[in-house]
């Protein structure tokens, strides 16, 4: 047998010996053998984790056996960083826990523990290793506050709304109970603060994603997607992990003032791919390019000469334009209104009148329309009181796109304009009048401004010789 070399006060004992064999739980005491109790305590100090097995579970606290001379006591408000938490659901007896020391003995001579101390400590080393390493780390969503989630980590993890995802998220409530991953964004042991991103996350995923979709898409393609996100100048499709491009121009063969008129959020479309720019990680995409493109009928079934009916969707000063198709609107210039001079065309029609035109050019590159409503037979339009614009179709008026329209279309079978008189005219001077088809006047344009006055009491015979009128239709000329 061998001398103990340290034995404890209730074993301080100069003839106590350690029986061979025991593995020092015995003691041969004045020829005695008894159990050595010090032996199976484990030395530890405050502030020390120690492991221990729950052996009783009462309302507000836990009592677990860590070896020690007395049960360890785990006081509800320790159990967990939660702050409110049933004894019962957090443990079972015969669990293993890890708690760390907070007190040897309280006034009540009582070893005090904390679990949830104990988890935070081995939570914090393991926080700490995956913001160096940059790995991500899974924790539970245990609250919703004002601004954000509580996440469960063993420390109180805070997820700020804006990084909960890619996009916002209205309702934060569906995240609770879950558990997410999360990188380590922002970390300060002083303060206990620990701030999450799961958007880092997702964004990292989805580059993968990305780079995948993009590596698979081919310019040309027609794929399918769902309406992410509207916005002024298009529509953004996701693609199964990946955002694409519709411009505002690319989404009807008709004018579109806001994407928002043909489509919303969430809307399943088929799109066209138009163009791809790896670099940038950017698609381009077509709604349009999927449906029939309604010029490619007019080309198809219309010719010049043809009439057909139409409704006036916009007059301007100018003239108006005439839907014949769904998208595909003429130009019926001021000039083929009507069989008489038309200072406004407003006289004549008003948007969503129904009337039947002419079709005078088809400018299938350019996709320009000439129309004609004064050269329909039998068609005499009535002149009406000018209706003042409505406030949208003002707002349309400084919108006109270049139309770039043939002259010669509106020229070719005009009536001959009759013959102003100038106010003055030097030998060899031509006579300003009013140009076909052009839809501008010259500055002598109107017959008050053509013809000169009279002199108050001069007769006929003593007036400045005039230029010589043009004949009119169906005159000899003297």
């Amino acid at each position: 047998m061998s001398t103990i070399s340290t034995l404890t006060p209730e074993t301080d004992l100069p003839n106590a010996k350690v029986v061979e064999g025991s593995g020092g739980l015995l003691l041969e005491i004045d020829g005695k053998v008894v159990p050595n109790y010090d032996a199976t305590i484990h030395p530890f100090q405050e502030g020390d984790v120690v492991t221990g097995h729950v052996v009783r579970i009462d309302n507000d606290e836990v009592l677990v056996d860590i070896g020690y001379k007395s049960e360890g006591v785990i006081p509800s408000s320790e159990l967990s960083i939660r702050k409110t938490v049933d004894p019962h659901e957090e443990v079972a007896l015969g669990d293993e826990v890890d708690a760390l020391v907070l007190t040897k003995e309280d006034q009540d001579g009582r070893l005090i523990l904390s679990k949830k101390r104990a988890r935070f400590e081995r939570a914090w080393r393991r926080i700490e290793a995956a913001a160096d390493s940059g790995e991500p780390v899974i924790g539970t969503v245990i609250e919703v506050v004002k601004g954000g989630l509580i996440i469960d980590l063993g420390v109180r993890g805070f997820l700020p709304a804006s990084l909960v995802d890619i996009r916002r998220v209205p309702n934060l409530d569906e995240y609770m109970g879950q558990q997410i991953e999360c990188k380590v964004i922002e970390l300060n042991r002083s303060r206990n603060n620990v701030v999450l991103s799961r958007r880092a996350v997702l964004e990292e995923q989805r580059k993968e994603d990305r780079e995948r979709i993009l590596d698979r898409l081919q310019p040309g393609q027609v794929v399918e997607g769902t309406i992410s996100n509207i916005v002024d100048f298009g529509a953004f499709v996701d693609l199964e992990g990946i955002d694409g491009l519709i411009h505002i121009s690319e989404l009807s063969w008709s004018h579109v003032n806001h994407p928002s008129e043909i489509l919303s959020i969430g809307d399943t479309v088929t799109v066209k791919v138009l163009d791809i720019d790896r670099d940038r990680q950017r698609i381009s995409l077509g709604l349009k390019q999927t449906q029939e493109d309604p010029w490619q009928r007019v080309v198809d079934t219309y010719n010049i000469g043809d009439e057909l009916e139409g409704t006036v969707t916009k007059v301007v000063t100018f003239g108006a334009f005439v839907e014949i198709l769904d998208g595909v609107e003429g130009l019926v210039h001021i000039s083929e209104l009507a069989q008489h001079h038309v200072e406004n065309p407003r006289e004549i029609i008003q948007p969503g009148d129904n009337v039947r035109v002419k079709i005078l050019e088809i400018d299938s590159e350019r996709r320009r329309l000439s129309l004609s409503i004064k050269r329909v037979e039998g068609q005499e339009l009535p002149v009406r009181p000018i209706q003042p614009p409505t406030e949208s179709e003002a707002g349309d008026l400084d919108n006109v796109p270049e139309l770039g329209l043939s002259e010669e279309v509106f020229a070719s079978e005009a009536p001959p304009e009759p013959a102003m008189t100038p106010q003055t005219s030097e030998p060899g001077e031509v006579p300003a009048t009013r140009v076909a088809g052009s839809g501008e006047a010259s500055p002598a344009e109107s017959p008050e401004e053509a013809t000169p006055s009279q002199p108050e009491g001069v007769p006929p015979s003593q007036e400045e010789p005039a230029a010589p009128a043009a004949p009119a239709e169906g005159e000899q000329p003297g």
